[in-house]
C-alpha cells in the first residue's frame, strides 16, 4: 500500500476544525467552500430548477447540508456519502445565569454522550447562534464565535478529595458549571452584547433565543515524533464531513454523487434535520423528480441503484487498553479506514456493501481494517442504519480510527485522513457501484 500524508489536506483539514466549533459553524464553513468550487445555492422554500451536469447545495436549520452533483447524462444511480455535524458539548441552558461564591457562572446541559472528566482546567470558548430583535421589530438570527478563553471548570484540589484518582463520579448539574467573571451581578445578557457589537456591529438588539455552546480553544495540532497523529475537538464526526467534502471537490463528477451532513446524530437523529427525519428523502424525491424519472416507480429505482457510505470514526486499539477490543478487530491508527460491523444492526454493513467497499479501496491502492466490538460489550452507533431505514438505501458504515472518542480533544492518524479521502473520492468516480 502506498504511504499517505499530504500536508495541504492537513492544514485544510486544521482550519475548517478551528472553523467550525458548531454544527451551525460547521455548516456555514462547508457551504463557503462548496460555492467557491461552483456549487449553487438553493433554497427549500423555492422552486428547484436542476441542470444535468450541475452542481448543487442545501441547508437545513443551517446546521445540516446536502451537496450533489448530477451527471451529464442520465441520472440512473448515486454514491452517497453521509456524515454528521454535531458533537459532544456543554450547551448553555435557556436561563444560564448563576452566581457562586462572587463568580458569575453559566448552567450547562449535557449534548450527548460526553467524556466529561476531560473538560476541566481547559481554555473554553463559547459559539452558537443567537436570535436578536431590532428596534424596528425585526428578528435576526446570527452565528457567535467568541474563540477566546472566557470561561473554565476548574478542578477541587486533591487535598479536598483524596479518592479522586480511585474514580469519582461527576456531577453534571452541580460540578460543571464555567465560571466567567468575578462578579455577583454580571448576566449573560450583558456579555452576549458586548459580543454580538464586536462581531457583526450590531446595537440595541434584543437577544431573543439562543443556542450556545462551550467549547475547547486549543488549536487542532499533529502530535508525534514524525506528526503521526491529529489531536484537536470534535474530530468525531467533523473529520468525515471534511473528507467527504474533499473527496466530492476532488471527484471528477462524471458520475450522479452526494454528500449529506447531518445535524443531531449525539442525539439519536430525531428532528427535522437529524438522519431519522426527512431531509435527505425530500432532496431525493426532488432530484428524481427534476432530472430522474419523475415516478414513484423511478425513485425506488434510483434509491436501489445507490449505495450510501455512512463515515463515523471507529474505536482505534488503544495501547493502554487493549483488552477492551476483540483480540481480532483492534483497527491501528494510520492503518487504513475500517468497516464497522455488527450482528444486531447497530451498523448497517452486510457482506454485500463490504465487499463493494473492500473492492473501493482495493483501487484506491489503501489499507483496509475491520471493527466488531467486544461480544460482552455494548455497541454504538451512526447514521447508517437510520438513513438505512428511512430511505431504504443500501449502506455501509466506515470511519477512520481514533481514541478517545467523546473526550473535549481526541486523537486520529494523518496517514489515515489520506486513505480514506482516496478511497471516497475513488467510490464518487466509480462508474458502477456493482
Amino acid at each position: 500500500m502506498s504511504e499517505a500524508f499530504n500536508a495541504d489536506r492537513l492544514t485544510r483539514l486544521c482550519d475548517f476544525l478551528r472553523q467550525s466549533p458548531t454544527p451551525w459553524h460547521a455548516t456555514k464553513t462547508m457551504a463557503e467552500r462548496l460555492e467557491k468550487a461552483g456549487f449553487q445555492r438553493l433554497k427549500e422554500t423555492a422552486n428547484w430548477q436542476l441542470t444535468p451536469g450541475k452542481r448543487y447545495y442545501v441547508t437545513r436549520n443551517d446546521s445540516s447540508i446536502i451537496a450533489f452533483q448530477l451527471p451529464s447524462d442520465a441520472l440512473k444511480s448515486l454514491r452517497m456519502l453521509g456524515a454528521h455535524t454535531d458533537s459532544p458539548g456543554l450547551r448553555l441552558k435557556p436561563n444560564a445565569t448563576q452566581h457562586s461564591a462572587g463568580w458569575l457562572q453559566l448552567g450547562v446541559q449535557v449534548y450527548g454522550g460526553v467524556l466529561l472528566a476531560p473538560w476541566f482546567d481547559r481554555d473554553l470558548g463559547l459559539a452558537g447562534r443567537v436570535h436578536v430583535r431590532h428596534a424596528d421589530g425585526q428578528l435576526e438570527s446570527l452565528l457567535l464565535n467568541v474563540d477566546r478563553p472566557v470561561a473554565m471548570v476548574p478542578s477541587l484540589a486533591i487535598h479536598m478529595d483524596r479518592e479522586v484518582n480511585t474514580g469519582r463520579a461527576i456531577n453534571p448539574q452541580t460540578q460543571m458549571a464555567p465560571v466567567l467573571l468575578q462578579s455577583d451581578s454580571a448576566k449573560l445578557s450583558d456579555l452576549l452584547a458586548v459580543w454580538l457589537e464586536e462581531q457583526h456591529g450590531v446595537r440595541a438588539v434584543e437577544v431573543v433565543d439562543f443556542e450556545l455552546g462551550f467549547y475547547d480553544v486549543q488549536p487542532p495540532s499533529l502530535v508525534g515524533v514524525k506528526q503521526e497523529l491529529i489531536a484537536s475537538a470534535r474530530l468525531d464526526n467533523l473529520l468525515s464531513c471534511f473528507m467527504g467534502l474533499e473527496a466530492l471537490l476532488e471527484s471528477d463528477g462524471s458520475q450522479g454523487a452526494l454528500l449529506v451532513a447531518n445535524d443531531h446524530e449525539e442525539v439519536g437523529s430525531a428532528s427535522a434535520c437529524g438522519a431519522q427525519g426527512p431531509f435527505l428523502s425530500d432532496v431525493l424525491k426532488r432530484i428524481n423528480g427534476q432530472v430522474g424519472g419523475g415516478s414513484e416507480e423511478s425513485l425506488i429505482q434510483l434509491i436501489q441503484s445507490s449505495l450510501m457510505i455512512s463515515c463515523d470514526n471507529a474505536h482505534g486499539l488503544h495501547p493502554n487498553f487493549k483488552d477492551k477490543h476483540d483480540e481480532r478487530h483492534g483497527p491501528a491508527l494510520n492503518g487504513g479506514p475500517v468497516i464497522k460491523v455488527n450482528a444486531s444492526q447497530r451498523y448497517a454493513t452486510n457482506s454485500v456493501t463490504g465487499a463493494l467497499f473492500r473492492d473501493v479501496c482495493r483501487e484506491a491502492d489503501v489499507p483496509v481494517q475491520s471493527f466488531v466490538t467486544r461480544a460482552d460489550m455494548g455497541c454504538g452507533s451512526t447514521i447508517g442504519p437510520i438513513t438505512a431505514t428511512e430511505v431504504g438505501v443500501p449502506t455501509l458504515d466506515i470511519g477512520v480510527p481514533q481514541w478517545a472518542m467523546h473526550s473535549i480533544r481526541e486523537t486520529a492518524g494523518t496517514r489515515d485522513v489520506e486513505y480514506l479521502t482516496r478511497a471516497l473520492t475513488v467510490f464518487l468516480n466509480r462508474p458502477m457501484l456493482s
